[in-house]
């Protein structure tokens, strides 16, 4: 990452959430100019590999070769970088070293802005546990007091990516992104994603619904043809000069 270049951080809970929540971001990002980081907090590898555990003879380290395998896969799609801590799943834990290992990466990628999970998910907890030690990680990146003489990170946004339940995690779209020129990049790489085929349909329906809604939401006198979108919370008031 240059000194010039705008850069983004995406925080995953397990291998897989990046690319089915945020892949389109990702890649139009990318596309923009920006480098984008990916950490993974785990593979997913207890709760979200079925498909692989149901081959038999399989082990957790055997799970996380193959979910470390197709992550990298996907990234390399988007055009981003990955980075796995590897701290489990199901259940996740993070403890005092994780969370100053993730403010190092704040402070080592300075992002413009963050996308994580959302702040409730009563159907995994590991997901409101990584949006809550990202944010705790941001605070304490932007701390003079933490390892001073570091250049310490501004106030980036930050997003709530959209969960595999809206209604029941209280997430509510404030943002749309529109994606469809990038498309075809996050398709490839759902279909990195073997171990859950079963989802890759799913949120290609949720990429069309979204988009219908973005395009609603531009105006009837706009040209652009949304087909595809991903939506977004945001967690913190954005400052803006005008409210057009």
């Amino acid at each position: 990452m240059s000194q010039q270049q705008k850069t983004a951080l995406v925080v995953s809970a397990h291998s897989a959430d990046f690319v089915w929540r945020a892949g389109g971001a990702i890649a139009q990002h990318v596309k923009l100019g920006y480098a984008v980081h990916i950490v993974c907090l785990s593979f997913g590898e207890r709760g979200e590999s079925a498909k692989l555990w149901r081959k038999g003879e399989m082990t957790e380290d055997k799970v996380k070769t193959a979910r470390r395998r197709e992550a990298e896969a996907a990234a390399e799609v988007l055009g981003a970088t990955v980075e796995f801590f590897d701290i489990g799943d199901y259940p996740m834990r993070a403890d005092k070293d994780t969370l100053f290992r993730l403010a190092d990466v704040f402070r080592r990628v300075q992002p413009e802005f963050v996308l994580s999970h959302s702040m409730k998910d009563p159907y995994n907890y590991d997901h409101p546990l990584a949006m809550n030690l990202t944010q705790e990680a941001r605070i304490i990146a932007q701390a003079e007091g933490y390892k001073p003489g570091e250049k310490i990170v501004g106030a980036p946004p930050v997003y709530a990516f959209e969960p595999h339940q809206p209604e029941q995690c209280e997430w509510r779209p404030d943002t749309f992104l529109d994606i469809t020129e990038v498309w075809d990049k996050k398709y490839a790489a759902i279909q990195s994603m073997a171990g859950q085929e079963h989802l890759w349909e799913y949120y290609t329906r949720v990429a069309l619904q979204r988009g219908v809604q973005a395009k609603r939401n531009i105006g009837i006198t706009a040209s652009k043809n949304i087909i595809y979108a991903e939506g977004f919370q945001s967690v913190f008031p954005r400052v803006t000069e005008n409210l057009a």
